[in-house]
């Protein structure tokens, strides 16, 4: 298993962890990470996070070393969850847990507790990203002030979010780097 990152910031600075081979599984770049949590530095800490498709996990490592309260990652490929679960238990936290489920069904389950953020990184080129939108949206997961970091494999554009997310929303931030476009919503 030579697939491997580092946290870049916070309490687990320089931490590395490998994760499997897996279809479709490709980590946030590191300087795609960095940028995200330069954009939420001043709001992440102490709030709640959901990592959709977790996959290697750094999104969600990366989250708890930079001080997240709670952070939940779905992970459906079992090798993955597998190993997300051996590497959370190396930080020996409990503010960081796994399931292994689809994340398409567990939005589906609904939810009483909107999250401060959402990440989401769905595999690309299978229309995913659009049906997660509209169920986190109907689902009670996104309330006023809950952020949603996004990546796609295209532009992500205000008429295609206000077409999945009945509330009221914002672009805050938005870049792309090679053939990954990122960007940070925010619901008003």
């Amino acid at each position: 298993m030579s697939n491997s990152f580092q946290i870049i910031g916070g309490e687990h600075r320089g931490r590395k962890f490998n994760f499997p081979d897996a279809p479709g599984l490709r980590p946030t770049p590191n300087r795609v990470r960095e940028t995200l949590f330069n954009w939420i530095q001043f709001d992440s800490n102490n709030k709640v996070f959901l990592d959709l498709f977790a996959g290697s996990g750094a999104l969600s490592f990366e989250a708890l070393s930079r001080g997240a309260k709670q952070v939940l990652g779905v992970e459906k490929d079992l090798s993955a969850f597998q190993n997300l679960e051996k590497n959370q238990k190396l930080l020996k936290s409990d503010k960081i847990h796994f399931i292994h489920q689809d994340a398409l069904s567990f939005l589906a389950q609904k939810t009483a507790q909107p999250v401060d953020f959402i990440l989401l990184d769905p595999p690309f080129h299978k229309n995913i990203l659009e049906k997660a939108l509209k169920q986190l949206s109907e689902g009670g997961f996104i309330a006023t002030s809950s952020k949603i970091y996004i990546e796609s494999e295209f532009e992500i554009t205000l008429e295609f979010l206000l077409e999945k997310i009945s509330q009221k929303i914002k672009i805050n931030k938005q870049k792309h780097s090679g053939q990954v476009h990122y960007c940070l919503i925010e619901v008003l």
